[in-house]
């Protein structure tokens, strides 16, 4: 039977993309838009400027495929553009004038979708508890806990020692926690970090 290229593997896919196969290179973004996504708007703390480095990440992605070359995997590389487009993002933001809160925003544009108000209003107290992290914990922990990648794939994203992550995974855990606590909201919760804690000795 032959295979589609929804089949193949993001190896392959890459090395038919930097040939020149623009369906490989669409089949490869599709299939990592949804985490791409995910990490730049729980390391952005908005909608909008979610979107505004989810954008910058895919554009930077196409135009570097043709250096990156295989040394680690293709998510392991792509994450980390994710990453740092939306670190960029964060620091423009800082030196941007401060416009009306985007939490807002967010709750107007939640209520038009006619999403659950319960779950915006955990989704925002989780955005202000991680917005009060500093990035070398923040990077971590959305990694980890939204992208779910494990502590050696995030160490090839963040340039540092696994054994360092998962100290700054714990650290920032625990700030996350005292956050959402000290904000009134629920407590920060994955899959991930069920497993962490249950690996435990």
């Amino acid at each position: 039977m032959l295979k589609t290229r929804s089949d193949l593997d993001d190896a392959r896919l890459t090395k038919a993309a930097q040939a020149g196969d623009r369906d490989a290179l669409e089949t490869l973004l599709r299939r990592h838009q949804p985490k791409i996504h995910a990490i730049c708007r729980r390391l952005a703390g908005n909608d909008a400027d979610g979107q505004d480095a989810t954008q910058e990440a895919l554009i930077a992605i196409v135009r570097g495929l043709p250096r990156f070359h295989g040394t680690a995997k293709f998510s392991t590389w792509a994450y980390r553009v994710a990453t740092n487009a939306a670190l960029d993002e964060l620091r423009r933001r800082s030196r941007r004038p401060v416009p009306a809160p985007a939490e807002t925003d967010d709750r107007l544009a939640a209520a038009a979708a006619g999403d659950d108000p319960a779950s915006v209003a955990v989704r925002l107290d989780l955005d202000a508890a991680l917005a009060q992290l500093p990035e070398e914990f923040r990077a971590p922990v959305v990694l980890r806990d939204v992208a779910g990648c494990d502590y050696a794939e995030i160490g090839q994203i963040l340039r540092i020692p696994p054994g360092t992550v998962r100290s700054r995974i714990a650290r920032g855990r625990a700030r996350l926690a005292e956050a959402m606590s000290a904000n009134g909201g629920n407590h920060h919760d994955t899959p991930q970090r069920r497993n962490d804690e249950a690996s435990r000795p």
